[in-house]
């Protein structure tokens, strides 16, 4: 996955730049972002600070750590009960 040229507080600060008042075209022009860019960030990140983005990137990183070790779990599962039925 791609990482993005702005951190999660940069993010927050051209949310609240629009949030102020400022209007889209001169925030992403400002920026260097696109409309929809702009728009996809305010469905993530809009309304949240700055200690709640490193909540979620948290939460964000744990989550995909559980979901390798279920995975790896559910096949060594497989391969026991393949093992199994093949005696």
């Amino acid at each position: 996955m791609r990482r993005s040229r702005f951190s999660a507080g940069q993010i927050i600060l051209v949310l609240k730049e629009h949030e102020a008042g400022m209007k889209t075209a001169d925030v992403c022009r400002k920026h260097g972002i696109s409309d929809a860019t702009l728009y996809k960030w305010k469905a993530r990140y809009g309304g949240m600070t700055a200690s709640e983005t490193a909540r979620l990137r948290a939460l964000e990183e744990e989550n995909r750590r559980l979901k390798k070790l279920l995975a790896e779990q559910m096949l060594d599962n497989a391969v026991l009960k393949d093992l199994l039925g093949k005696n």
